[in-house]
């Protein structure tokens, strides 16, 4: 007799120990060093944080955006990676939000928002679709500094 399968199907960005995830990731034509002077610029806080007092982008520092998204830093590593708690005012628990910068080639960088610790799959798919366009935006302004 063959064995049923009870476990519950799996859905799509479901962990077992943190909740749902999201990442989204895209390559841009700029080195490293362009990518962080952009996210950490106030035109690319903004993206990605709201409007937010100025930051110095220490681990351990605490931010509240006047659009409702607060947080705290907890890994900088300069041109390579983010890691904080990232949480929007509606939501019950902060979710934990990585970008990564990762390049192999001087003038390639790929910037990757990886977020997790998302209460439901309807926060997922907000979180992918938010991402996406934030993404979308880095892309523009990449592209202008291009044609600069």
């Amino acid at each position: 007799m063959k064995k049923q399968n009870t476990e519950s199907p799996k859905i799509v960005g479901q962990t077992a120990a943190t909740g749902f995830q999201v990442g989204v990731r895209r390559t841009m034509p700029i080195t490293p060093e362009q990518a962080w002077a952009f996210l950490t610029s106030s035109e690319g806080v903004k993206l990605w944080l709201g409007h937010v007092p100025s930051l110095t982008f220490s681990e351990g520092e605490a931010f509240t955006s006047s659009d409702g998204i607060s947080g705290q830093f907890r890994v900088v590593k300069p041109f390579r990676q983010f890691r904080l708690k990232w949480s929007m005012k509606e939501w019950e628990k902060p979710s934990t939000l990585q970008i990564r910068l990762i390049s192999d080639k001087p003038d390639r960088t790929t910037i990757g928002f990886h977020q997790e610790n998302l209460d439901d799959m309807k926060t997922r798919e907000q979180m992918k679709l938010h991402w996406e366009e934030v993404l979308n935006e880095i892309r523009q302004n990449v592209s202008m500094m291009e044609s600069e």
